[in-house]
């Protein structure tokens, strides 16, 4: 369920690094962008190691079940929200 809103959310990223730089577009922007780029690429990495803390949760094991979902959920959360700002800044610059 979680794992479908991800594959939802998830969306081509735009690489301030890669290729020429749009000139018009102030320096702040690109510097903003890269710090949300960084973001949302340890929102993704910490997303996969909390899926693999779930997926390997021993049955029988409520407790360490419900610490696993409560944090894969705020990964998803903060990966959401990364998503959302670089689609805002791409969306502001476009």
């Amino acid at each position: 369920m979680a794992l479908a809103r991800y594959e939802r959310a998830k969306v081509r990223v735009m690489r301030a690094s890669e290729g020429q730089r749009a000139e018009w577009l102030d320096p702040g922007f690109w510097e903003r962008l890269e710090r949300l780029e960084s973001r949302h690429r340890r929102a993704q990495s910490e997303h996969q190691r909390a899926q693999r803390g779930l997926e390997h949760t021993p049955p029988g094991e409520p407790q360490e079940l419900h610490q696993a979902w409560r944090r894969y959920c705020e990964v998803i959360a903060e990966l959401d929200q990364a998503t959302a700002e670089i689609e805002s800044l791409r969306t502001c610059a476009g």
